[in-house]
């Protein structure tokens, strides 16, 4: 367990996770959980940014369609945030998308909408 990447970093962002599912519930849009994150990101003095954009370059040329990731805390690790009732392979390949693109090594994918939280953290062991 001490191997894990970003580990006291992890910590507390989790910590904020719980802290808003605790006072929110389930139930509510992906749009309110990440208002109340970014209410506690502020309140922690932690840096972020939120919705991130990234572009793909391919060959000379930058693509049109672009990523925007949820969170990038610490300019390290990529917050995606879910209401849903289950995560599946999207979710899962959407973040290793935003890891590939954004050089990080580290994504934890949230969902709220269930009674307890839910977090995965996905780590890009290509790097």
């Amino acid at each position: 367990m001490d191997d894990l990447i970003y580990k006291e970093k992890c910590y507390k962002i989790v910590g904020l996770l719980y802290e808003v599912h605790k006072n929110l519930g389930r139930g509510f849009s992906e749009i309110v959980y990440k208002d109340a994150l970014e209410f506690e990101l502020n309140e922690s003095n932690i840096h972020y940014e939120r919705e991130k954009e990234y572009t793909v370059k391919y060959k000379n040329s930058i693509l049109k369609h672009k990523f925007y990731a949820d969170f990038i805390i610490h300019d390290k690790i990529i917050l995606e945030i879910k209401t849903v009732e289950c995560f599946n392979n999207s979710h899962y390949n959407q973040c290793l998308n935003y890891l590939k693109i954004s050089g990080n090594k580290l994504a934890i994918l949230v969902n709220f909408n269930l009674n307890s939280l839910e977090y995965k953290r996905i780590v890009d062991t290509k790097k």
